[in-house]
Formats: C-alpha cells, sequence, structure tokens
C-alpha cells in the first residue's frame, strides 16, 4: 500500500483493520504518528486482546523529522518488591519460574507507556481522552472478531475458562471465546480506558483499578502492592543502533532483545549476497548461524541496566563482530554456542504510523505469551502479563530475578535512519516472543540486500531458531514456501530442521508491519507500506 503526494496525512499498518482505521481517523483529527501510535494500541486491546493489552508493557521508537532524531521509551515494568529468588524457593521454584505463575507477573508498563508517549512525542493537539475514544467505543458498542484473532483466542481460551480465574467471563462471549465474525463487546476494558484518560496514570496505578491489581495477584498467592503500582515509572532511553550497509538501524537499548538483531546485522554486513540466491541454503545458513551467536550473547548479557552493567559499546563493536564472524563456518551447522567476552581486556503487536510532517512511530506492545498470565483484575477487562517467566534464576545470571528490577524482554520496535543523511528509511518491527530479532534481521535484509517493497518483505517464508518462546534452545523451523531441497541441505548441514509449517502454525514466524519512506527526487514524499499475511492486518493511507 503506498499513499499517494498531494494531501496525503499518513499511513497506518498494524495486525487488525479496525485499529488500523482507528490510527488514521487520530491522524485525521490532527494527531501525529504517536498519537495515532497510542490510539491503535488501545484499539488492538479491545480487538486482539489475545496478544496485546493495558495488563502489559509497550515499547516505543519515535522519528522527530524536524529533529531527524530517533527518540525512546521504555515502558516495561518491573517485579514486585517484596519477590526475590528466597522466595520463589521456599516455593519449591528454583530452576525456572512457571510461565503462568502469579509471580510471572510484572507491574503493567503500558498505561504509564500511552500517556508518556502522548505527552512526550504527541502533537499536542488532542488529548488522551480523544486518543482512546475510539478504542472506548469499540469496546463498549462492540466489534466484529477476525479469524486470527479468533483462533488465538480460542487457543488462550483455557486460561480464561479456569475456575481459578473468577474474572475470565469478562473476556468471553457468553462463556466461549468469540468465533470469527461474531460481535464482541467489551465494556469493563471501555471502563477502564476511560478512567486513564480522565485521570492519566493515577487512574491506573492508585485507585480501583490498582486495588483490583492488587487484590486478585495476592488471591492467586502473588506479591504484588499497591507501593510497586505507585512507584512505577518509565524510561526514555538512548536508542542503539549499527550501520548495515549505509542504513542506520535502531533498537532499544537492554533490557530489550533489540540488540540480538543489532549483533547479527554487525555479523552479517561482512557478507556480499551479489549472486546469492535470496532463501537459498548458504543464505539461511549463514543467517541462522548470525541468529545462534547472537542468541547465545543476548541471553546472558540482556538485563535491567538500572541494575547491571551492561557492555553494548563492546557488543556492538566492529572488532567483536570481526571476532565473532569467525565462528561461522561455511558448510556445516554450529549448533551450540558459548556466550562471547566482548571486553578489550578481559503473540503480541507491533504496529506503526507515520504522519503528513515527516513524523514515523514504532510502537509494540505485549502481554508477552497470548493472554499473559489470563488472570484478570475484577471489573477492569485486561489480562495481566507474565513478563517476569523470562527471569533468570540462576545466582549468578545478569538477568537474575530482584525485586524492581525488569527482566529480558522480548517485544522490540524497530526504526531505520539513512546513514548519510539521517532521513527516515523505514519505520518497522515483527512481533513474536524470541522470534522478533530474527524478524527485524530478516525484513531487513529483504528490502537492503534484495532491493523487496515493504509487502514484499513481510510476504517472503521464514525461519526461526528455536521455538517462539525458547530464544535460541532446539531447532531451526522453516516456513512453507522455502524450497524443500533448501530444507534438506541445512539438513545435511548439521542443522536440525522441521518440516515446513503452514496454516495457523505460521504465527511462529512473527506478524510484521513496515512503513517505508520514499521520495522522487522533486521533493514528492510517499508512505509505501506493508502489513503481514500471516495476521489480520492492514496497511493503509490516507
Amino acid at each position: 500500500m503506498t499513499t499517494a503526494p498531494g494531501r496525503w496525512q499518513g499511513s497506518r499498518a498494524s495486525s487488525q483493520p479496525l485499529a488500523s482505521q482507528v490510527g488514521l481517523e487520530i491522524l485525521r483529527q490532527g494527531g501525529n504518528a504517536a498519537d495515532a501510535a497510542v490510539g491503535v494500541a488501545a484499539a488492538l486491546n479491545v480487538t486482539e486482546p489475545c496478544s496485546t493489552g493495558i495488563g502489559g508493557d509497550c515499547f516505543c521508537l519515535f522519528y522527530h523529522a524536524g529533529k531527524k532524531q530517533v527518540l525512546g521509551l521504555n515502558a516495561s515494568g518491573r517485579c514486585p518488591a517484596g519477590l526475590n529468588i528466597n522466595v520463589l524457593a521456599e516455593q519449591g521454584i528454583t530452576d525456572k519460574l512457571p510461565w503462568f505463575s502469579p509471580h510471572a507477573i510484572t507491574v503493567p508498563g503500558a498505561a504509564a507507556g500511552w500517556v508518556d508517549t502522548v505527552e512526550k512525542f504527541g502533537s499536542g493537539k488532542l488529548d488522551l481522552g480523544q486518543i482512546l475514544q475510539p478504542a472506548i467505543e469499540l469496546a463498549e458498542y462492540g466489534f466484529p472478531v477476525h479469524p486470527v484473532a479468533a483462533h488465538h483466542w480460542q487457543v488462550g481460551a483455557p486460561l480464561l475458562t479456569n475456575p481459578k480465574n473468577r474474572f475470565g467471563y469478562e473476556m468471553l462471549l457468553n462463556g466461549k471465546p468469540p468465533k470469527a465474525g461474531e460481535i464482541m463487546k467489551m465494556p469493563n476494558l471501555a471502563r477502564t480506558f476511560r478512567e486513564l484518560a480522565t485521570q492519566g496514570k493515577n487512574g491506573f496505578y492508585s485507585g480501583r483499578i490498582a486495588n483490583a491489581i492488587v487484590d486478585i495477584v495476592k488471591e492467586h498467592g502473588g506479591l504484588m502492592t499497591l507501593d510497586d503500582l505507585s512507584s512505577h515509572y518509565n524510561t526514555f532511553d538512548d536508542p542503539i543502533c549499527v550501520n548495515y550497509k549505509g542504513i542506520n538501524v535502531w533498537e532499544i537499548p537492554p533490557n530489550g532483545q533489540g540488540i540480538t538483531a543489532l549483533l547479527a546485522l554487525n555479523l552479517l554486513k561482512g557478507y556480499d549476497w551479489n549472486g546469492i540466491e535470496h532463501n537459498s541454503t548458504q543464505y539461511l545458513h549463514t543467517l541462522i548461524e548470525a541468529m545462534r551467536i547472537s542468541f547465545a550473547d543476548s541471553s546472558w548479557y540482556v538485563a535491567d541496566p538500572e541494575q547491571v552493567n551492561i557492555p553494548i559499546k563492546e557488543l556492538l563493536s566492529n572488532r567483536y563482530a570481526n571476532e565473532r564472524r569467525q565462528l561461522i563456518k561455511s558448510d556445516r551447522a554450529t549448533v551450540s554456542v558459548e556466550k562471547g567476552k566482548p571486553f578489550n581486556c578481559s503473540d503480541t503487536v507491533y504496529f506503526a504510523t507515520a504522519d503528513n510532517e515527516g513524523n514515523a512511530c514504532s510502537f509494540i506492545n505485549s502481554n508477552y505469551m497470548g493472554f499473559g498470565t489470563g488472570i484478570i483484575p475484577e471489573g477492569c477487562g485486561f489480562t495481566l502479563q507474565n513478563r517476569g517467566s523470562n527471569f533468570s534464576l540462576e545466582k549468578d545470571h545478569p538477568n537474575i530475578l530482584a525485586p524492581r528490577k525488569r527482566p529480558y524482554h522480548t517485544i522490540i520496535p524497530g526504526m531505520a535512519t539513512c546513514a548519510s543523511s539521517g532521513d527516515l528509511y523505514a519505520s518497522f518491527g515483527v512481533m513474536g516472543g524470541f522470534m522478533q530479532p530474527q524478524g527485524h534481521v530478516q525484513v531487513m535484509l529483504n528490502m537492503i540486500d534484495f532491493d523487496m517493497n515493504p509487502q514484499q518483505a513481510l510476504d517472503a517464508a521464514r525461519f526461526c531458531v528455536g521455538s517462539g518462546h525458547k530464544g535460541s534452545a532446539g531447532g531451526v523451523n522453516l516456513e512453507k514456501g522455502l524450497p524443500c531441497d533448501t530444507r534438506d541441505n541445512l539438513a545435511d548441514m548439521g542443522h536440525d530442521v522441521s518440516d515446513l509449517i503452514e496454516g495457523h502454525g505460521r504465527a511462529l514466524f512473527g506478524r510484521g508491519q513496515i512503513i517505508l519512506r520514499k521520495e522522487d527526487g522533486n521533493g514528492c514524499r510517499t508512505w509505501w507500506a506493508g502489513s503481514d499475511p500471516r495476521a489480520d492486518g492492514l496497511a493503509i493511507g490516507y
């Protein structure tokens, strides 16, 4: 999808058509890319709560066209102050924090993130109430559930129908997950949005909603308190980047895993793909090896920078990339990779927006695994995330669970600019657990090295090292659309490869959105947007 020059206002790409339309409506009202992003985040909470919600976290990269600058927001929450590994050990939890444990609930950062995005990056022409109003109406009056969302709602339904989840009915239709085409209403979520709109952060982190969160977490055995909620704050972090063949690719720094994509790009910029066929055996082998090496580093070094010193500069240095690149063998797989020493001496939703001033917003919001824990605070209409399950319980690990600490985070927005001019190249992202940095690398190379347009870059078949929630552990999953002989050749090289995955199983490979900025040399700007076919999404311009 492209927007024509002239009276264009902007572009919007998300995983859900109604949410994309909400973004355009906000642009029509005078909002900018950041305002539209928050409106879409709220609309996706309504239409795709099996992937995202106000009970989760969000991250944002904002391209300020006037300053030619990329700005970052980390709106991820922290571990409750009363929780530590000793408390878990007393409960017999010593190896891995269970995915759906109440202890996996970290303070939701998304509500504060929406407020901060509007206040810091917004146009100033619309208030939060105006921005949230379309989502409030969708929740209150109802919306038709789309097919992919209906499928994942069904998959996550056991969490909502569990008898221990007393308020699961708030996100069900007559006690069941809604089917495609059925009209779903979420009045309690509309009420939550109204309180955030009228009271700001206090409307979520204190009062009725905060009390409901604390009550339900305690009911399930968790330790979150009102003080944990009221003391939450987000950070405006300087994004990190690498120059890949003339394009600066930007990511949020740790505790997000965006550095994984940058580590891989640093390795891959040492290769010349001229004459190499896209998704050929040699191409995929090299990318798979680069991702394994990058995950080996990020799975150790990514942690909360407020509590751990992370050697970002050293990890992203050319010296370190040259050293780690030597691990890639052209003829065989290296299945097990250890973390390096970079020191010189020793199911989630992603969407992108762009506006008529040339600004762009890359925004991602998630519960982590589908509905997260599936636990719903009474009368609130949203589930609480299970992001804390990404903490390590190893005593010497940088990402060890600790009070008031942010965990390793999988959700990452992406932004790319032209290294020579600072102009925007693209706002992009691929959602889906540990697939996300892999998706970032694959779609960026599709556009930069193989000259694909955004839709082609998203349509192309992908690989995923490991499963969606296990990082680089396990084999290599391959999507239908790749040549069968490529799969067989990779197996011969020592890769543990899957059969080609199709249907709803393709969700493993993430769902991305891209908005590319194009100019014709005469001052006419065009937004060229694409939306992933693995979702219900829509790229649309106005």
